[in-house]
């Protein structure tokens, strides 16, 4: 496997490591990228574009990144408390009057941002069709009764979090999260990421689908546990009715998906994009920083953590981000970003100055913790003397 691009010096296990994922691990295509200090230190690609084509990946080719979309969303929370236009501490209702159906007069916001709304599923799921609509998402989540009383326990909300999002964003700023995103965050940083991937950028997205890589070593020991599988397998769980949300769910080949925005769940970007954008929540990048130092503590200060009624696995959350934990290895106790179902990864390290960008056209069955990212996570640890 040829692998493409550039590392600093110091930062050659990464390069060895993305190659052993296409020797060892399954990849067909992929890319990652790391920052360190608003500066970019690893840049590497490999393999073809379409998970089932033989064209090449080429530098700047964009994909799919599945929940890795909400870290990138978040931000458009945390920048608006920060510029005093959204109170973390508010009922979700005070700036969304229709919201307060069903007792959920007391949600706030910042039990959105931490999974903690009692709202991870739709009694009613949107169609495909549906979901491509912006306004159906929010009216469904403002009509749903809670499944649990908000605030009392978390459980990941997989698509339910983005419509949630986009409601409180549209009543805030009148503009929907992918607008917003585009126009105050993509733009300024000249980021190769969208949320409603235009029409114009279409043709740099590959295909996605899924690959079965083979298991790495302890496979055994990293197993799901009985309660999980059968928590994926019960149509009846809270597991199974939150990803099915939308119902079926939506080809993520299809052109009119890639250009609706659905802030939980179908971001496109380039590594690059992801790991540019998470230097510039804890740093400056080419004269732009996001986020102050007291908004990138609320992101990565723990919020929820424990059983997830949802994952049924041990989570944690800061305000919009997954932590570092057993579900979710990231590169140190103080990291913050998402993960995509699937594979892709994005996160910041502000201990290391460190920020980190994974995607792939490969899809695999992993939640919180593919193999492929993590593996690349220990190469990066290496390369710090870590």
């Amino acid at each position: 496997m040829d692998v493409n691009g550039t590392v600093a010096e110091g930062f050659e296990p990464v390069r060895e490591a993305f190659a052993r994922n296409f020797t060892g691990l399954g990849e067909r295509g992929a890319a990652v990228a790391v920052y360190r200090d608003g500066h970019r230190v690893v840049d590497l690609w490999a393999g073809t574009r379409d998970v089932d084509g033989t064209e090449p990946w080429q530098h700047g080719t964009a994909q799919v990144v599945r929940s890795a979309t909400k870290g990138v969303a978040a931000a458009v929370a945390l920048l608006l408390h920060q510029r005093g236009e959204l109170d973390l501490d508010a009922p979700v209702a005070a700036y969304w009057p229709e919201f307060k159906a069903h007792g959920k007069e007391r949600l706030l916001v910042r039990h959105v941002l931490g999974h903690r709304a009692g709202l991870p599923v739709l009694d009613v799921p949107l169609t495909p069709e549906e979901a491509l609509d912006p306004e159906r998402g929010p009216a469904a989540v403002a009509a749903q009764a809670p499944v649990w009383e908000p605030g009392t326990g978390h459980g990941y909300h997989a698509l339910t979090y983005g419509w949630l999002l986009d409601g409180l964003v549209r009543r805030v700023t009148g503009r929907w999260v992918g607008e917003w995103l585009a126009e105050e965050v993509a733009g300024p940083l000249g980021l190769d990421l969208w949320l409603g991937l235009p029409e114009e950028v279409a043709g740099r997205a590959g295909r996605t689908g899924r690959v079965d890589g083979p298991e790495p070593a302890g496979a055994l020991r990293a197993r799901p546990k009985r309660s999980v599988t059968a928590a994926y397998e019960d149509p009846h769980s809270l597991t199974r009715r939150a990803f099915a949300a939308i119902s079926p769910f939506p080809d993520q080949n299809d052109p009119a998906y890639r250009a609706a925005a659905l802030p939980a769940t179908n971001g496109v970007a380039t590594a690059d994009g992801l790991a540019r954008f998470y230097a510039a929540l804890i740093g400056e990048v080419d004269g732009v920083r996001l986020l102050d130092p007291a908004a990138v503590e609320l992101a990565r200060a723990e919020e929820s953590s424990g059983p997830d009624r949802v994952l049924v696995v041990n989570t944690r959350f800061g305000l919009g981000y997954m932590l570092h934990g057993t579900a979710s290895p990231l590169l140190g106790p103080g990291s913050f970003g998402h993960p995509g179902r699937g594979g892709a990864l994005g996160f910041a390290d502000p201990e290391t100055r460190i920020a980190f960008g994974y995607v792939t056209n490969g899809f695999r069955k992993t939640v919180t913790a593919d193999p492929r990212a993590q593996a690349l996570i220990r190469a990066l640890r290496t390369s710090l003397g870590a």
